[in-house]
């Protein structure tokens, strides 16, 4: 390791087989938590999530479907607001995620930017979304576009999510759920099977590794500094 003298070889770790496998699997559900980005009457983002809450309880996961009817702008009320402090609890309840947005004037709506605003990155020393799974989708009132569902990726890399490679777009969504607001059969319905059915292998592969995955040299590096600044007399 001489070649390498900017290295802090103290807080240096080789990763291994061994380790990313050390912590036993988890038994119980995957516990997943959806976002939708519409308030209407007959907001089709919201049965989209629906159809997705199905599939993945018949996958054997667990869900909660958040509904942000009466969640305020964020910074317009304090954190302890009813609402943002529902939508934090299952943040921190849930291992994976589905965020699914309508596109509006060629992104993501306000909505579902204002339920992604007040998740923090970190809550005191917990961070709510770091090392969770996510899977985006979005619906369209005209032809497909991706707008929706690229902007909800920049967003997952930001809040440090595992955001799987699988996404949908289903176009015109209006004419893809009968009267009965289920999705009719169709690509665009076995898309979001596919999509579920990744989401939930990703789950149960990262939620027993997210602490080793997430632990970072430099992390490890600033933490031994703080340390020695700490318990150094010198300092005092």
């Amino acid at each position: 390791m001489s070649d390498i003298p900017n290295l802090d070889k103290a807080c240096f770790q080789v990763p291994t087989a061994d380790a990313v496998f050390a912590e036993p699997a988890s038994r119980h559900k995957p516990r997943i938590l959806l976002l939708y980005g519409s308030l209407r009457q007959r907001s089709f983002s919201r049965l989209v999530v629906m159809e997705a809450a199905r599939l993945l309880e018949a996958m054997g996961a667990q869900t909660r479907i958040f509904h942000a009817d009466g969640l305020p702008l964020p910074d317009s009320e304090d954190a302890d607001h009813p609402k943002v402090k529902e939508l934090r609890d299952l943040v921190t309840w849930s291992e994976g995620m589905v965020w699914c947005s309508p596109e509006r004037h060629g992104a993501m709506t306000g909505i579902m930017k204002a339920q992604i605003d007040w998740i923090p990155l970190s809550l005191g020393a917990v961070r709510p979304t770091q090392g969770k799974t996510l899977a985006v989708m979005q619906v369209c009132g005209g032809s497909q576009s991706f707008n929706a569902v690229n902007q909800l990726r920049v967003l997952g890399r930001w809040m440090r999510m595992v955001t799987i490679p699988n996404q949908s777009s289903v176009p015109k969504a209006f004419l893809e759920f009968d009267d009965n607001d289920r999705m009719k059969p169709s690509a665009f319905y076995d898309r979001i099977v596919d999509v579920m059915e990744e989401l939930v292998k990703f789950t149960y592969l990262v939620r027993d590794r997210s602490d080793f995955l997430t632990d970072r040299y430099s992390e490890r590096k600033e933490s031994a500094e703080a340390l020695m600044k700490r318990v150094n007399q010198r300092s005092l």
